[in-house]
């Protein structure tokens, strides 16, 4: 009888021991499972990205100088063409047109205008070269001020950015002056048709006449806009030419809210335009005016022209025309040693940025500093160092001092 009641203790007791275990297996406190990622210290960019299309800067368009009958446009899209030499289409112009005084007339009245564009456009170069100059000067007393520590680095990077902006305003100014050269080229052109034309003593041979037209500027032709042989009045446009190998740049239409964060002379990456590299470029003119765009979604939006220049040689985009489509990226901030965390790391502690780091196997909340942040990647300068332990995308009951694990990888 005895036996039988100290057997009865004995398992009473072990079923005790048994369920006080279990018991505490089921509350005991178990390590969150997370995913851990390493701080690691390396170069990051902050960029803006949209898509554009490329352009000649100055295209020239060829139109017909007098009332008069087009023969058969020959030359095609692509073909090259030398200023003042190739003929890029031939006219007959009829008798009414070489003896109209009135168009001979305006024929003279267009060179002169010609001639006081170049004028003009001359002392638009010579402002740019004044501003360069200038802009130069301010930069080199800048960078004395600067390496002597008076000057701000911030006064140095404005000082720089005005004269990389003044050395793309002389660039535009020269462009024009290659512009208003044809101009005034294609308008001598038209008024020696008509002097040639009254000195005949025979209106009928000189309508019999053919007139070359010529290309004002080297380069390629871009676009045949009439190619059979018919009659056209004076001004018809006929082709247009422009030189894709050195004035071939980029328009991208940005967001006004993206557009006020860059100026002239910001770094642009130019991307997926069919090359195996991607091409580098500058922002040389900001449109100030914006204008409204309905998007494919029927959203209107607010955007602005962006100008971009390339500056990488002409061969590395050999094949690169006009109206190609590419994808910029305007470089806001870069640096080549940032402190880089995933952004889906960090979370809100109070009214600042926070980060999960992994001390022993416990979740340690820190408050950060974070400098930039491009959507994927932020740049830390304070709160974290170089190969930490932190969690990645931490779960919202995750809190400080909270044990945690690393989630099995699939």
């Amino acid at each position: 009888m005895a036996a039988k009641k100290y057997t009865r203790r004995i398992i009473s007791l072990v079923v005790a021991v048994g369920l006080a275990g279990a018991l505490t297996y089921a509350f005991w406190p178990r390590a969150a499972l997370v995913d851990m990622g390493t701080v690691i210290e390396g170069p990051m960019q902050v960029t803006i990205d949209e898509e554009g299309r490329t352009q000649v800067h100055d295209p020239y368009t060829v139109s017909t100088p007098v009332t008069g009958r087009l023969l058969r446009v020959e030359v095609d899209p692509g073909d090259e063409v030398t200023a003042q030499e190739t003929v890029v289409a031939r006219m007959l112009p009829t008798t009414s047109t070489v003896l109209d005084a009135r168009s001979r007339e305006q024929a003279r009245a267009t060179v002169t205008a010609a001639e006081a564009a170049l004028r003009v456009a001359e002392a638009a170069v010579n402002k740019a070269r004044a501003d360069r100059d200038l802009a130069a000067s301010n930069l080199a007393r800048t960078q004395k001020l600067f390496d002597s520590g008076i000057s701000s680095q911030a006064a140095l990077d404005n000082d720089a950015r005005a004269a990389r902006a003044a050395e793309a305003a002389l660039d535009t100014a020269r462009a024009a002056i290659s512009m208003r050269v044809a101009e005034l080229n294609n308008a001598q052109a038209a008024a020696r048709n008509f002097d040639g034309a009254g000195s005949d003593t025979s209106a009928n041979s000189a309508a019999d006449e053919v007139h070359p037209l010529l290309a004002p500027i080297s380069g390629r032709i871009l676009q045949v806009l009439q190619r059979s042989e018919t009659t056209l009045p004076a001004g018809t446009p006929i082709l247009e030419i422009g030189d894709i190998r050195n004035d071939l740049e980029v328009l991208s239409e940005m967001l006004s809210t993206d557009a006020v964060q860059i100026a002239p002379g910001d770094t642009v990456i130019i991307d997926q335009w069919g090359g195996d590299t991607p091409l580098n470029g500058v922002v040389a003119r900001i449109e100030p005016r914006g204008f409204t765009k309905v998007s494919a979604l029927g959203v209107e939006e607010q955007r602005v022209r962006v100008t971009i220049r390339f500056t990488d040689p002409p061969e590395v985009r050999a094949g690169l025309g006009h109206g190609f489509r590419v994808e910029v990226r305007v470089v806001t901030w870069s640096s080549d040693k940032a402190l880089i965390v995933p952004a889906g790391a960090l979370f809100r502690q109070g009214g600042n940025w926070a980060i999960f780091v992994v001390e022993d196997g416990v979740a340690r909340a820190r408050p950060v500093e974070i400098e930039a942040n491009n959507g994927l990647q932020a740049a830390i300068t304070d709160g974290i160092a170089d190969g930490d332990t932190i969690v990645l995308y931490p779960p919202a009951g995750l809190e400080d001092g909270q044990k945690v694990a690393q989630r099995a990888a699939y």
